[in-house]
């Protein structure tokens, strides 16, 4: 799974460590995210499309090899 999750957070302006604060996870959770070693719950995915006002879609993406 692809993701936007570095660049969303870099247009928000916003820090690892404060996005993972805005919705209740470790930095390092956003890292791995980010770095594409963790695939987030639904609710997660949910939680981070909420604070960036985006869909789901708009910024995790499947891959052909999912």
């Amino acid at each position: 799974m692809q993701n936007r999750l570095k660049i969303e957070r870099a247009i928000k302006n916003l820090t690892q460590d404060e996005l993972a604060k805005l919705i209740g996870v470790s930095r390092q959770t956003i890292n791995s995210i980010e770095k594409g070693r963790y695939v987030p719950s639904t609710i997660l995915a949910l939680k981070i499309s909420k604070i960036f006002e985006k869909s789901v879609n708009e910024i995790f993406e499947l891959e052909d090899s999912d």
